[in-house]
C-alpha cells in the first residue's frame, strides 16, 4: 500500500539541514520556475536527493513548483520527480501553470499523473490508502475514474475527515466512515425466518431481538407481525382465548396508556384468563361492573389465607359447552433451554430446576397435553416474562413462563398460538390461541 515511512538515522542531518535552508528560500521566492528557484534548480542537478527529502521538505518543493502536496511520501515523490521530468524535457509547463491558478480545476489528472508508472491493482489499493489520509488532510474527495493505458478502474474513494473514529480498511476493501451522533437507541438489526419477510428491529419492538445466550443454530426471534398466521374466514368457526398474569388488576386498570377497550377491540377475544389478579373478594364486585361490554360472564378466585395475593379470573362470551381441555395461564416454568434467556446461569432457580422441568413433562406432556406455542414454532425464541430489573424487557431478556397446553385430540384444531409482547402492563405479557371448532 505504501502507507509506510521511512525513518532516517542521525547521519542525515547534514544534509536535512541544507534542503531545509533551500526550502526557505523557495517560500520566500514567489516565482516558482526552476532556472529562478535554488530548491527546483538543486534538486533537477541531482535528482537523487529526491528519497531522501523528509515529507515536509517534499510538501515544500511541491507547494514552490505549483503543485498541490497530497498523498503520502510516495505519491509526493512521484509527483515532484514527474515535474522534473516534465521541465527537463520541456513539456508539460503549461498544464501546471493552469493547474496552479485553479488547483480544483485538475484534481483528477493530477491524480492519475501521480499514479501513472503504477500497476492498475496498486492504484486502486492506493485509493484505498487515501482513506487514512483524509483524517490528517480533514477534506473530502471523490476519486471517480483513473485512465490507465486505455483501460479504467471505477473507484469510489469517498475519504470523510472524522476526529472520533478511525479509518478502518481490510482486506483490501474501501470502506467510508461517517460521524454519527451519540444515542442510546438500539441499532437497527435484522430478524429473518424462512418464507417470511425480513423486517427492521428498533427500541420499540425489542422482543425481535434474538436475545439468548446460548442460541442454537436455526434458532430466530419471536416477530408477531410475521409470524402470527392469517385470519380464519368468517364460515369458519373457531374460538380465541388470552392469557396474561396481569401482576395485580387494578394497578393494570389504572395505569396510563393501558386500555382493556382497545385490547379487546385489537385481538377481539372470546375468552380472557387472568393471573395473579391479587384481589380481595370485596373488590370482585366492583371490577365485574366495569367489564366490558359482551363479557358479561366471569368467574373469579381469590384468595383468603393472603389477602390481596395471588387470585385467578375466567372472563368470557356465551360459549357453547365442548369437551375439550385447554389449560392455560403462567405455569411458573420455562420448559426447555429455548425458553430462557440464560439457561447455564439459572439451573438452580425457581421456575428452571430440574425437578420443575420434569414435573411439567410428567404431568402435562407426557398425558397427552400439547405445548402450542412451542408445536407451532419449534425453533422460535419467544419470552413472555421480564423482570422489572435490570432492564430486562427492553433488551428481551426474559423467560417463557406462560402457555396455552391443549388436548392432543384439538392440538390439530389450533390455528395460530401466539404472544402479544408489544402489551404492556406487567411483567408478563398476554399470550393468545385460536382453535378452530
Amino acid at each position: 500500500m505504501g502507507s509506510k515511512r521511512r525513518s532516517f538515522s542521525n547521519s542525515s542531518s547534514i544534509a536535512d539541514q541544507n534542503i531545509d535552508k533551500k526550502l526557505r528560500e523557495a517560500i520566500d521566492n514567489d516565482n516558482n520556475t526552476i532556472s529562478d528557484n535554488p530548491l527546483l534548480q538543486d534538486i533537477k542537478d541531482d535528482p537523487s536527493k529526491i528519497e531522501a527529502m523528509t515529507i515536509q521538505q517534499l510538501r515544500t518543493a511541491l507547494r514552490t513548483a505549483g503543485i498541490p502536496p497530497e498523498g503520502l511520501k510516495r505519491e509526493l515523490v512521484s509527483a515532484l520527480q514527474s515535474y522534473l521530468a516534465k521541465e527537463i524535457d520541456g513539456a508539460g509547463e503549461s498544464s501546471l501553470l493552469a493547474d496552479k491558478q485553479d488547483p480544483s480545476s485538475n484534481s483528477d489528472k493530477r491524480i492519475s499523473m501521480m499514479m501513472e508508472t503504477k500497476s492498475v491493482e496498486d492504484q486502486v489499493q492506493d485509493a484505498n490508502s487515501f482513506s487514512k489520509v483524509s483524517k490528517v488532510q480533514q477534506s473530502r474527495r471523490t476519486v471517480k475514474q483513473l485512465q490507465i493505458k486505455g483501460k479504467t478502474v471505477d473507484v469510489n474513494a469517498k475519504m470523510v475527515a472524522t476526529e472520533q473514529k478511525k479509518s478502518a480498511c481490510a482486506s483490501g476493501r474501501m470502506t467510508s466512515l461517517t460521524k454519527k451522533k451519540a444515542s442510546s437507541d438500539v441499532d437497527s438489526k435484522y430478524v429473518s425466518a424462512k418464507n417470511r419477510d425480513t423486517l427492521p428491529v428498533n427500541l420499540s419492538e425489542p422482543w425481535t431481538i434474538l436475545a439468548h445466550k446460548k442460541p442454537q443454530k436455526g434458532w430466530i426471534a419471536y416477530n408477531p407481525r410475521t409470524m402470527r398466521r392469517s385470519l380464519l374466514t368468517e364460515n369458519t368457526k373457531f374460538v380465541k382465548i388470552l392469557s396474561w398474569n396481569v401482576n395485580g388488576l387494578r394497578a393494570l386498570l389504572k395505569l396510563e396508556g393501558f386500555s382493556a377497550m382497545e385490547l379487546a377491540k385489537q385481538e377481539n377475544f372470546d375468552v380472557l384468563c387472568l393471573q395473579e389478579t391479587k384481589l380481595q373478594e370485596k373488590d370482585v364486585e366492583s371490577i365485574k361492573q366495569s367489564l366490558i361490554e359482551g363479557y358479561e360472564n366471569s368467574f373469579w378466585a381469590c384468595s383468603n389465607t393472603r389477602l390481596g395475593y395471588s387470585g385467578t379470573a375466567i372472563i368470557s362470551r356465551e360459549l357453547e359447552k365442548s369437551k375439550a381441555v385447554i389449560l392455560t395461564g403462567d405455569f411458573n416454568c420455562a420448559h426447555e433451554e429455548i425458553d430462557i434467556y440464560n439457561p447455564a446461569g439459572n439451573r438452580r432457580s425457581a421456575g428452571f430446576t430440574i425437578e420443575e422441568r420434569q414435573s411439567f413433562s410428567t404431568n402435562f406432556l407426557s398425558r397427552g397435553f400439547v405445548d402450542t406455542f412451542r408445536k407451532q414454532n419449534p425453533d422460535v425464541v419467544g419470552y413472555t416474562y421480564w423482570g422489572y430489573r435490570h432492564g430486562a424487557r427492553k433488551g428481551n431478556k426474559g423467560w417463557r413462563l406462560d402457555y396455552f397446553l391443549v388436548s392432543d385430540a384439538i392440538a390439530d384444531d389450533v390455528h395460530d398460538s401466539f404472544i402479544l409482547p408489544d402489551v404492556i402492563g406487567s411483567d408478563h405479557c398476554p399470550i393468545g390461541l385460536v382453535l378452530k371448532l
